[in-house]
């Protein structure tokens, strides 16, 4: 036990890439224990991918690539920018608005993060919003995307943890909107009293008509989650089978109503896939070398029993296990959190009554989070390179976001039934 974890915090330290540095350390615990041949770490590595739930992941990393090269992102663009013109801090609220709709479409905070950083954050500069300011709008609205379905993160929770992908992408929509709303509040709050991108004097409110013709617009991108959800709940597919379908859909959507999606984009969305699905499938592989070493020593089993002697109460042991996240989401990649410690935690709050959903929603705010805080925060890095803003200076004017984050957090920790309405609305 104590090698594995020497291992893996001595090449966490070096910068080894994660994959690496969990496969390591798992095979080094491996090499150790003589009862145990290297035939069986060679089984746990092609095990952990033999799953047909497991398959919806690259279908969703292809389709939200499609789309982004589909013309979608420009007519979300347009009617963000449409239904936040008279706000204060326009091109920021832009930003939030854009991220909830994008979450349908992506999947993918950091892909939403770098897409927004190229497509909006240079105009934010431009119209005088400080660099930092325009990087932390840009990371921290991207958060969204972590609940809104199809979120990436939820298929991981609900493969590892055998929870149903459908409620998890019911249990995402009201804590996305909140999410939202709570961002595009603390935007304004921040925008006013510093005086960021007000609304000219006589600006007007966007019409009936403007608003209808621009849902027009992007009904197909607006639709996505929305039959993704139906389709799961009525049985029309599996999640595997959604998975699938969102790529035939993007491909449709793309070459035969909007008209953007070309030989040249598909391509990319293929280089880009396989690039995406390369460092994802690369982690889970490896990931169960390290699990199988986890078990085998009883650390899910020792670590639940300890935090059960702390407190029995749901809500206090889900501050404590939040927290933990937090730090954890500092060090070691987000998908890599979800893989490690789902399989840890969840057990202990379903054995105290916390529901698997409601526990879901939560970790997967607090890990992605990770991709926007420094030291390995990798949205924060690929946005702040984009828009050449110092790392201080993006920790800075993020504090506001942060506390808005937090808030939103704790809110759904004591109030689950918010998490906890749209599934049993739908699934009973």
């Amino acid at each position: 036990m104590l090698l594995l974890i020497c291992v893996f915090a001595v090449l966490l330290v070096m910068d080894v890439p994660i994959a690496f540095v969990i496969g390591i350390a798992g095979m080094a615990w491996f090499a150790s224990n003589p009862i145990f041949t290297m035939d069986t770490a060679v089984q746990r590595v092609v095990a952990q991918t033999q799953s047909i739930a497991f398959l919806a992941v690259p279908f969703f990393i292809l389709a939200g690539n499609l789309m982004n090269r589909a013309g979608i992102t420009p007519r979300l663009l347009r009617l963000s920018s449409l239904l936040t013109r008279r706000m204060a801090g326009g091109l920021a609220q832009v930003s939030v608005v854009l991220s909830t709709l994008m979450g349908g479409v992506s999947g993918s905070a950091v892909a939403d993060a770098s897409m927004e950083a190229r497509i909006l954050g240079r105009n934010m500069i431009r119209r005088g919003y400080p660099k930092g300011y325009a990087a932390g709008v840009i990371c921290l609205t991207s958060l969204i995307t972590a609940t809104i379905p199809p979120s990436l993160g939820l298929i991981l929770y609900g493969f590892i943890g055998e929870v149903s992908i459908g409620r998890l992408f019911a249990a995402g929509i009201l804590p996305g909107l909140a999410m939202m709303g709570v961002l595009m509040f603390t935007v304004w709050i921040t925008a006013k009293r510093r005086g960021f991108d007000m609304p000219l004097p006589g600006t007007a409110a966007p019409g009936v008509r403007e608003i209808l013709h621009d849902l027009r617009d992007s009904i197909w991108a607006l639709l996505f989650p929305v039959i993704l959800i139906v389709g799961i709940r009525f049985g029309l597919f599996t999640p595997t089978e959604a998975g699938a379908f969102a790529v035939v859909y993007a491909l449709v959507i793309g070459c035969f109503v909007y008209k953007d999606l070309d030989w040249a984009g598909f391509k990319a969305a293929l280089r880009d896939s396989f690039i995406d699905n390369g460092g994802i499938i690369l982690i889970i592989a490896l990931s169960g070398i390290f699990g199988y070493a986890l078990t085998m020593e009883n650390v899910p089993q020792r670590l639940g029993g300890g935090l059960l002697e702390i407190t029995g109460n749901p809500q206090l042991l889900l501050v404590i296990i939040v927290l933990f996240l937090v730090v954890a989401g500092l060090f070691v990649d987000s998908n890599v959190n979800i893989l490690l410690l789902t399989p840890i935690f969840l057990p202990v709050l379903k054995k105290i009554g916390v529901d698997e959903m409601h526990f879901g929603i939560i970790m997967m705010t607090i890990v992605t989070m990770g991709v926007m805080t420094p030291p390995v925060g990798t949205a924060l890095y690929i946005v702040c390179d984009i828009l050449d803003c110092p790392i201080e200076e993006y920790v800075r004017e993020s504090i506001p976001f942060f506390v808005a984050v937090v808030f939103m957090v704790i809110v759904l920790i004591f109030i689950p039934g918010f998490v906890l309405f749209i599934p049993n609305l739908l699934y009973g």
